[in-house]
């Protein structure tokens, strides 16, 4: 293994876009750790954009999980390394440090022969999706949407719409702790009425209707429509739209949004639910982005004046 070359801690000073007036200052260079520092124990997920793995910090014996991002993702040609992706989420990341719902970064590792970057994270647990096997009862579902609701206030508040929270994005810690993951959609929250680059965003199942009409020109909202979603699933133990399907004409798609919604998907499919909880459910789910809960609105509300139900054996009894 390659000795440790010299490094700073991840980086505070690698902002997140937002944090950058008009995303124009010069990006300081930066010295990063050596992936060699890191032996890999498994792969935890592989998908389109790059490979997360298991592995140990050999220098400290702790466990740590770390995400490589493709080169074609982030834009290098040839197999070079474009260092752009990486930097836009490892940023975000920074600016949540410290935040208990936000999986936290530790460094930014790199391999000296191939010039590969690589973002090293705490390594947390299985995600949310995996524990969904059954429905949440409302005392663990309020308990659940505390956490991420909390999480989301964080990210909103240091300027970054997540853009892809769901189940699979979440993961789940020791004593029923929560951590919101994987940044690699995250982006900027733009002014009002100026356009993001990207035709498509999120997951289809967790896709706010301002995403499925084709919108450009978004906010913070589709977080809240997504945990909304989150919350349903939580309640019911399916997804809200897990009948759509890729294609599916986005009309489609916004009618069956539209049906649960201005028909009532609280009351419709989860008639047990408080008045309270229902009031949280209709305000994420809110087919108009501009009436839809913030997530400060959500915590404030009167149904997290209630107690939780405790999470740990909730959570950790569910098969892996």
């Amino acid at each position: 293994m390659a000795a440790v070359i010299r490094k700073r801690p991840a980086p505070d000073g690698l902002l997140c876009p937002a944090a950058v007036a008009g995303g124009r200052k010069k990006r300081p260079r930066y010295q990063f750790g050596s992936i060699y520092n890191y032996e890999k124990l498994e792969v935890l997920g592989e998908g389109t954009y790059g490979v997360v793995v298991k592995a140990r910090d050999q220098r400290t014996g702790e466990t740590v999980a770390i995400k490589w991002i493709r080169p074609e993702y982030g834009g290098g040609g040839g197999g070079a390394p474009d260092l752009r992706a990486v930097f836009r989420e490892a940023g975000c990341l920074s600016a949540c440090r410290g935040h208990p719902s936000i999986v936290q970064i530790k460094e930014v590792a790199a391999d000296e022969v191939t010039g590969h970057v690589f973002i090293v994270m705490e390594f947390v647990g299985p995600s949310l999706e995996s524990r969904l096997t059954r429905p949440f009862s409302e005392g663990e579902t309020r308990a659940i949407m505390r956490q991420l609701l909390r999480g989301a206030e964080k990210l909103h508040g240091a300027g970054t719409v997540h853009r892809d929270i769901k189940p699979d994005n979440i993961l789940v810690g020791p004593g029923g702790a929560l951590k919101i993951c994987d940044l690699g959609m995250a982006a900027p929250a733009r002014p009002a009425g100026e356009p993001y680059p990207e035709e498509t965003v999120g997951a289809l199942w967790y896709r706010a209707p301002e995403l499925l009409m084709g919108f450009r020109t978004y906010g913070p909202a589709i977080d809240m429509w997504a945990l909304g979603c989150v919350m349903a699933e939580l309640l019911t133990g399916e997804p809200l739209f897990g009948g759509a399907e890729p294609a599916e004409t986005v009309e489609e798609m916004y009618a069956k949004v539209l049906e649960l919604c201005l028909c009532g998907v609280d009351v419709r499919i989860l008639p047990e639910l408080s008045e309270a909880g229902r009031e949280v459910l209709r305000g994420l789910l809110s087919v108009e982005a501009e009436e839809r809960l913030t997530a400060a609105e959500a915590l404030s509300h009167r149904w997290f004046d209630e107690e939780d139900a405790p999470l740990s054996s909730a959570l950790s009894s569910q098969p892996d």
